[in-house]
């Protein structure tokens, strides 16, 4: 049986709860004698149907009792009082804040629901991304994915493979001095530069945007790495000297680190970022 759509349950609530105050001001207007102790029972419906929205169901049903019970009473006693008669009216009450009540809960908890339906979608939507929205690179998770063929690859062709990790030299440090709308773009600009110094079939990773680091799958063994760490070295400190220095106002600095594929030390995808990343601690 297909569940009812939290958005359904929110429409109908609102529609209803907007129905319930027509009858209300129609109830009101219908008897001007009672005008005042009708808006009075009105603002305490309100009341109990607002706690309601903000807390649980449980507080609007303990509510809902002490309010039928106080308001029968009070009834009861000027009925007994004054000998009178209950009528048909006294009961609107009654049905109307309980109805008040129920129309908020369900618009509060469908709220709820879409809230968390939305926040799931966001969170599967992020675990399932792998190309970051700024740079268009692909990210950790492409890396995981793309590691693994790319690793098998190396071992049935005997294709040197080489991961290298760079990564910004005193970022968050760096990141205070730059505004926080060009913090992407100088994410991308490095990226680019780092794209600029490969190959077209080596591919460029964002590993961590947080901490600005990168990763370069290379088909090429650690000799053919430092080859391509001095050229992104030379082509930084042409952007250094140049473009950045009056874009950015300081001076970029990289950390980079290289490890060779081996399929004895180095069993995952993340291993091979741990084992690269721990080479940046020599590049001084």
């Amino acid at each position: 049986m297909r569940r009812t759509s939290p958005a359904l349950v929110s429409d109908a609530a609102l529609v209803g709860f907007m129905l319930l105050c027509l009858v209300a001001i129609l109830f009101i207007t219908a008897d001007p004698e009672q005008a005042m102790v009708n808006v009075i029972m009105l603002a305490v419906a309100f009341l109990i149907a607002v706690i309601t929205f903000f807390s649980s169901v449980t507080a609007g049903l303990v509510l809902n009792v002490m309010f039928i019970f106080g308001y029968g009473s009070l009834v009861l006693y000027q009925t007994v009082a004054q000998a009178g008669v209950i009528e048909g009216r006294t009961y609107f009450w009654l049905l109307m804040t309980p109805l008040f009540t129920l129309a908020m809960w369900l618009y509060s908890w469908s709220a709820r629901r879409l809230q968390e339906e939305n926040d799931s979608l966001r969170e599967q939507s992020a675990n399932l991304a792998t190309l970051d929205v700024n740079t268009d690179l692909k990210n950790s998770l492409a890396f995981q994915k793309d590691a693994g063929v790319f690793t098998g690859l190396s071992v049935r062709y005997n294709i040197p493979l080489t991961l290298l990790v760079l990564k910004v030299r005193y970022w968050q440090e760096i990141r205070r001095f730059i505004p926080a709308d060009q913090l992407s773009e100088t994410i991308l600009d490095i990226s680019r530069i780092s794209q600029s110094s490969i190959r077209t079939n080596d591919i460029l990773y964002l590993l961590d945007k947080e901490e600005a680091t990168w990763g370069l799958l290379l088909f090429t063994d650690k000799e053919g790495a430092k080859v391509v760490m001095e050229r992104i070295r030379q082509k930084l400190y042409e952007f250094n000297t140049g473009v950045f220095t009056d874009k950015y106002k300081v001076k970029l600095v990289l950390k980079i680190g290289a490890v060779e594929y081996s399929p004895e030390t180095i069993p995952s995808p993340l291993a091979f970022v741990e084992q690269a990343v721990k080479q940046l601690e020599y590049d001084v």
